[in-house]
């Protein structure tokens, strides 16, 4: 299990993403658009740069859904590798067992 302070923090960071993924977005764009002039687009940069850190979307860590483990974790079913193993075992995973030969 994971520390719950990392949890939590992973927590706030999407939380922070999701409040200002339009902002971010619409002074990216303005940022990007050789029709503007450059003023206003060095503008919308400083405007970018004064957003808090962690609404970036680059700063949100994948963590398993169960355990919080953030190494060894497989996006398609956001559980790390040893929760993934554990289910399996005990049978809740629909199709998917243990191997052996």
């Amino acid at each position: 299990m994971a520390k719950k302070s990392q949890i939590n923090r992973n927590a706030k960071r999407e939380k922070l993403v999701a409040q200002y993924a339009a902002r971010r977005a619409a002074l990216k764009a303005k940022a990007e658009d050789m029709n503007v002039p450059a003023e206003e687009r060095f503008n919308a940069r400083l405007k970018l740069a004064k957003l808090p850190r962690n609404s970036s979307k680059t700063r949100i860590h994948h963590r398993c859904e169960l355990t919080g483990r953030s190494k060894g974790y497989y996006r398609k079913l956001k559980l790390s590798r040893i929760a993934l193993r554990e289910l399996a075992n005990f049978g809740q995973i629909p199709g998917m067992t243990k191997a052996s030969w």
